[in-house]
């Protein structure tokens, strides 16, 4: 469990028992509360895919757009997750490599699924490098997200899947890849934070380990 469900859960549970000291019946919705608070902010263990040029979800949520467009005349594409507040707000890095860039923007808080929130609302922007690639991802407040929080500092080395921060009660979360990524997944599909692959970087390594994986299934 991330260390702020322990704080809100107290906060709730001394709410609870100090209500119940008045009135027993008062003491439940701070009692639902500090349950709702400890499995909100739970952090599973997950199993982190192994491989060349292979990119994890930062975020647990719903894959709900994938777009391609250019970057100063590069061609790039961007997978967007929206989280809802059932699902794990752990947030973990994509690959493994070096934080070459790292800045917070203000912004508003507008609804996290529209399309503008992307560039709108209050982010986190990361780079990454490493893996034979550069990857940026946001941590982008919603409606109720109105807390990000990021731990590691620019210059850090991150590992595949690691642990890296996390955006409290509702949020999205954008990554921006290169075109020569192959992607694994499509709009609707819902992954897991540090377990489910969104794509491959497509390098001679990959390929030829693509290709020996279908001479197998022929």
């Amino acid at each position: 469990m991330v260390r702020d469900g322990y704080y809100y859960g107290l906060g709730a549970a001394v709410a609870a028992v100090l209500l119940g000291l008045i009135t027993p019946w008062l003491a439940i919705i701070p009692a639902l509360l500090g349950a709702f608070f400890l499995w909100f902010f739970r952090d599973p263990e997950r199993q982190i895919p192994d491989g060349p040029g292979v990119i994890v979800s930062p975020a647990d949520g719903k894959v709900t757009d994938i777009a391609q467009f250019s970057e100063n005349g590069r061609p790039k594409q961007r997978i967007s997750i929206f989280l809802n507040v059932f699902d794990v707000h752990v947030n973990r890095s994509p690959i493994a490599g070096r934080i070459t860039n790292l800045s917070y923007q203000k912004g508003k808080f507008g609804n996290a699924m529209a399309a503008g929130s992307s560039d709108a609302n209050e982010q986190n922007i990361v780079t990454v490098q490493g893996d034979g690639q550069t990857i940026v991802f946001k941590q982008i407040a919603g409606l109720l997200a109105r807390r990000i929080v990021f731990n590691p500092k620019a210059g850090d080395t991150l590992q595949r899947g690691q642990r890296v921060g996390l955006i409290k009660f509702g949020s999205r979360t954008d990554i921006i890849l290169d075109a020569a990524v192959d992607l694994n997944v499509k709009v609707g599909d819902r992954v897991a934070g540090g377990s489910s692959i969104l794509g491959v970087l497509r390098t001679p390594a990959t390929v030829k380990s693509s290709e020996a994986r279908q001479e197998v299934l022929r």
